[in-house]
């Protein structure tokens, strides 16, 4: 069974866990291990999640397999971008699912459910950013329909920062 359910104040520890362990998964190898700790430690924290959770342009979604929580998105409606020659568009932050759980099109059904609440708030498009080596994640967008628009650094740490693809679907 598979549910999906707007995040509150109250998941901030259960983002936190999932973050944590999903960005390891897709990004520990991108840089060096104290510079992904530290980037992980700063940035996926409950008091992070909490202030990011009481912005209200900040939407989050938990997606439940079997009642198990096992990924999150984030997104932000209207989130211009100089690349992109219009106004009503979605930042697609986060997709984020835990690795044991891929292949159960997971992933894909929080997207769509991302998808469907962007339409439904007159969104014309959607971007990201994605690492340059996450050929996986990669792939699930282009196959989806993103399309390849620029490029982004992506800082990690004061002396290292990962190469990322900006991407976007237009609907």
């Amino acid at each position: 069974m598979i549910s999906i359910i707007k995040a509150t104040l109250k998941d901030a520890a259960l983002l936190t866990f999932i973050g944590k362990k999903s960005f390891v998964e897709a990004h520990g190898r991108s840089a060096p291990e104290n510079d992904i700790k530290t980037y992980v430690n700063k940035n996926f924290t409950e008091k992070k999640f909490k202030e990011e959770l009481e912005d209200l342009n900040n939407i989050f979604n938990i997606i439940y397999f079997n009642k198990e929580a096992v990924g999150y998105s984030k997104i932000i409606f209207d989130f211009e971008h100089s690349n992109i020659p219009f106004k009503n568009v979605t930042k697609l932050e986060r997709l984020y699912l835990i690795e044991g759980f891929h292949g159960n099109k997971l992933g894909f059904k929080l997207f769509n459910f991302n998808l469907n609440t962007s339409k439904k708030h007159n969104q014309s498009g959607m971007w990201l950013y994605v690492w340059v080596e996450n050929h996986k994640a990669i792939n699930f967008y282009k196959k989806i329909g993103f399309k390849i628009i620029g490029k982004h650094d992506f800082k990690i740490s004061i002396t290292h920062a990962n190469p990322n693809h900006q991407m976007l679907l237009t609907f």
